[in-house]
């Protein structure tokens, strides 16, 4: 079972969610209960968000160079990368990309992109802006 840490500056990393390896099933850490907020696909690093119906597809990461691309209309958006440690950092254009926290015991890049996807770097929901 590998775990989210979210970097918090001059305080120890905050403990946010979970990633089970057998399953690919990302949960969010809460009181009681935790949250599945989605699934990767382990194989070939495909992102998709839980919701009622059909799963979202957000994103995918590129199992060999460890870069996570966000899913639009049009081409795909580069929005950062996994290192091999489980270090995770979100990509700033003309920048210093911003360290966002890391995975323990992550067995393979896709749990990285995920835990960016879903976890650190959540894509806007659409329909909370229209409530």
């Amino acid at each position: 079972m590998s775990k989210i840490y979210y970097h918090k500056s001059l305080a120890p990393d905050e403990l946010i969610g979970r990633i089970n390896f057998q399953t690919g099933k990302i949960y969010l850490t809460r009181f009681g209960p935790d949250k599945i907020v989605g699934r990767v696909n382990l194989e070939n690093g495909k992102v998709y968000r839980t919701q009622l119906g059909l799963d979202e597809y957000l994103g995918q990461i590129n199992l060999n160079t460890g870069k996570v691309y966000a899913h639009h209309l049009g081409p795909d958006e580069y929005v950062g990368r996994v290192e091999q440690d489980g270090k995770l950092y979100r990509h700033v254009p003309l920048g210093v990309d911003e360290y966002l926290g890391k995975v323990t015991e992550m067995q393979t890049l896709a749990e990285g992109g995920a835990a960016i996807l879903l976890v650190l770097f959540p894509p806007k929901d659409d329909t909370a802006a229209s409530e």
